[in-house]
């Protein structure tokens, strides 16, 4: 009976692994979706575009980006957490995710098992601006009127547990408990609307559309977060420089399955994707709006998601910012 039972679990194993070889052979032969979890505009907006397009040239298949916005990103990812595991549809989003384990008091999947991590697209630092309309022109003024006037100014966010939202919250916190009001958005398109108007004083933008934004003149570049200022914006300090501790780490792009996606298949994205970004066009785009390609295996980005994970999990705790439901 023994030997009976053993017989059957491996040819169902063999039966499942050929399964998946065969899937794997086929694939893609429909189009893929990457899902973003913002609004179309921003910074994960036009990396999914850089990156799509090129990727569909070399699969010979369309890559359709999909705009899934809401709840700082992790409607988007719930989205792509309970899609098929077949490699036709991916999340395109950015350390956030590994935020939202940390930020939410529940989530609809589970931020560590939900998804199987293809490879790191980009890592780049993030923009804090200041509206042309505001009197203080650095982010020492910035610094200086908040202390000797609290709750006068105002900063703009993505909206409610975004990275945009917490990386203003641990400006604040690292600044010396600055008292400077939160005006949530849906995406960082909006926001950078009611920067433009004057409705908000200063928020933190992806280094993809603000370093455009600041070379432009359309805003102020205040600072930049990572632990050396930006090539694409040499004359823009670091929040280090400035005494701000907590935020000398680079932000990431990253590309993730749902959790079960065939291995092999997870292996061709990959391989496809970083491909993509040794090309010489998509180099330059990239660098041009401030971000450094990467690539690298799927080991390496579940690495630095988790280390997120816990880090994001400390400051949130050290910061005593409150979880949202």
């Amino acid at each position: 009976m023994r030997r009976r039972l053993f017989l059957v679990s491996s040819c169902v194993l063999a039966a499942l692994a050929l399964a998946d070889g065969a899937l794997a052979q086929t694939y893609p032969n429909r189009p893929i979706r990457i899902v973003v979890p913002f609004p179309a505009g921003g910074g994960v907006d036009t990396m999914a575009r850089i990156v799509g397009n090129k990727l569909s040239e070399r699969i010979g298949q369309p890559v359709l980006i999909e705009h899934r916005p809401g709840a700082g990103g992790t409607l988007g990812a719930d989205a792509v957490a309970k899609a098929a595991p077949d490699g036709y549809t991916v999340l395109l989003t950015v350390n956030g995710l590994a935020i939202s384990a940390a930020l939410y008091r529940t989530l609809p999947f589970d931020p560590l098992k939900a998804f199987d991590p293809i490879v790191q697209v980009a890592a780049n630092p993030f923009v804090l601006v200041g509206s042309q309309k505001m009197q203080a022109a650095t982010i020492q003024d910035v610094i200086a009127v908040a202390k000797a006037k609290p709750g006068t100014l105002n900063y703009g966010s993505s909206g409610l547990g975004a990275p945009l939202h917490l990386l203003a919250e641990m400006f604040k916190y690292g600044a010396g408990g600055l008292d400077i009001a939160h005006i949530p958005y849906r995406g960082d398109a909006p926001m950078l609307t009611a920067l433009l108007s004057g409705d908000v004083h200063i928020g933190f933008m992806p280094a993809g559309t603000g370093v455009r934004q600041v070379q432009s003149g359309q805003v102020r570049g205040l600072a930049v977060t990572g632990e050396k200022r930006s090539p694409a914006l040499p004359e823009v300090p670091t929040l280090l420089e400035a005494g701000v501790k907590g935020l000398e780490a680079d932000s990431w792009y990253g590309l993730f399955a749902p959790a079960g996606t065939p291995r092999d298949i997870v292996l061709r994205l990959q391989r496809e994707t970083a491909e993509v970004l040794k090309l010489p066009d998509v180099v330059e785009r990239l660098r041009a709006s401030g971000n450094e390609p990467v690539g690298g295996t799927p080991e390496q980005l579940d690495a630095l998601y988790r280390a997120d994970v816990a880090r994001f999990a400390k400051v949130i705790a050290d910061a005593k910012i409150p979880k949202l439901e």
